[in-house]
């Protein structure tokens, strides 16, 4: 029989990571929201001793077991447990959630594609005392969903790499900079003509010489989490900072930049936990609202004798369980070593979509009461747009999963 039951210690995180989104992120998310720019440090401290290891990062090994409640389980449900926390977390605040993020995408794609000696010297580092950030830098101003179309380039000068380029909408990027231990992983071409097969990923510390901000971007939603663009001008780091391999065997080969994508087979699914988060925070208010006012859904009668806003409710809390269906599927994968492609493409494609549904749903609902700013509820509406836009849109989601599905490559389905 499949069971759907936490762990034990799954469901300690949830519980213990709930409580502090209700009384700790919740109270302050509009001064954060309205002061954007402003960093919520004493929050960040909080909120590390718990987070450590960040999204994506499973802190336990595959193929080990565990003893719980009289049953063996497999311990390798690191990657389930943190999205079970970001969960939690981004019911309570969205853009707050994302400036405690810590290593973020960049610890990410370390954990991916990164070399055992490369694992040893930057992955230690998010489970110090001090919060750490690793920021990932991608999208460019003529590469954003086809990132084949990276212009950044890295060339060998001697025993160094020489970056030039310039990268837009980096997550965290300007907490990463500013952090004595952050770092910021950059993809850019080796060799242009090689096209996908010559982009590769380059860890660049904060201190790095020809880095720098140029842009601190003001925004709809998640307003409390940096997001930045960079430059590099002959920017200079260590040979030894390259993620993967630098060898171009086959040019008509794409194995390497496959290798970068498998990062997104761990964000995705964490971003599609975000995202569920916020559509739950969103329902739950509007459920609980209308329970005030002597309102309550009728779980028990026939849906011919239904209201329109039960119907509405009941057909928001069903997206949302798929979704957080699908993605449990997907984290399960990953803590097992199965590959997960697929899998998080469509959680993560679900996710954004019945985000962006459910928030505008409940705002609708509830009329102008939703629409004012003394509530929540219209800022999570607008945090919750991101989600279907960040880590790959959701129409690049439903192209990566219609390829999978019917065995396309790119050549066949654009």
């Amino acid at each position: 029989m499949i069971d759907f039951e936490l762990s034990e210690k799954a469901r300690g995180i949830q519980l213990m990571t709930r409580a502090f989104a209700e009384n700790a992120a919740r109270p302050v998310a509009r001064k954060f929201d309205e002061e954007e720019h402003e960093r919520p440090v004493d929050l960040i401290k909080m909120v590390h001793s718990f987070m450590k290891g960040g999204i994506g990062g499973s802190t336990m090994e595959s193929g080990s077991k565990e003893k719980d409640k009289g049953k063996e389980k497999r311990k390798s449900e690191g990657n389930f447990r943190t999205a079970v926390m970001i969960e939690e977390i981004f019911w309570g605040d969205a853009g707050l959630a994302l400036a405690l993020a810590g290593p973020g995408l960049g610890g990410a794609a370390v954990q991916a594609t990164g070399t055992p000696e490369q694992k040893e010297k930057f992955l230690p580092r998010f489970s110090a005392e001090e919060p750490v950030w690793g920021a990932m830098a991608i999208t460019e101003p003529e590469a954003g969903s086809d990132t084949a179309n990276i212009r950044t380039t890295a060339v060998k000068d001697g025993n160094e790499w020489v970056l030039n380029g310039e990268k837009i909408f980096v997550t965290a990027g300007r907490s990463a900079l500013e952090d004595s231990e952050g770092f910021v992983v950059v993809w850019a071409t080796i060799d242009p003509k090689a096209g996908r097969a010559g982009i590769k990923p380059f860890i660049v510390e904060h201190n790095a010489p020809g880095m720098q901000i140029t842009k601190i971007e003001d925004k709809l939603g998640i307003r409390a989490s940096d997001t930045v663009s960079i430059s590099f001008m002959d920017c200079r780091i260590p040979e030894d900072n390259i993620l993967g391999s630098a060898e171009v065997v086959d040019k008509t080969q794409t194995k390497g930049f496959k290798g970068v994508m498998a990062t997104f087979d761990a964000t995705r699914p964490m971003v599609a936990a975000m995202a569920i988060g916020v559509g739950r925070a969103a329902l739950d208010f509007l459920k609980e609202t209308l329970a005030n006012e002597g309102i309550a859904v009728r779980y028990s009668i026939s849906p011919g004798r239904m209201t329109a806003i039960e119907r509405d409710i009941m057909e928001m809390e069903a997206n949302l369980n798929a979704a957080r269906l699908l993605n449990w599927r997907a984290v399960w994968m990953l803590d097992n070593g199965q590959r997960n492609s697929l899998q998080a493409s469509m959680a993560k494609a679900k996710a954004g979509l019945v985000v962006t549904q459910i928030t505008q749903k409940c705002v609708e609902l509830l009329g102008p009461i939703g629409y004012s700013r003394k509530l929540l509820l219209e800022k999570w509406m607008r945090d919750a747009k991101i989600n279907d836009i960040f880590e790959g849109t959701g129409q690049i989601q439903m192209l990566v999963t219609a390829r999978n599905v019917l065995g396309y490559g790119r050549d066949k389905l654009k």
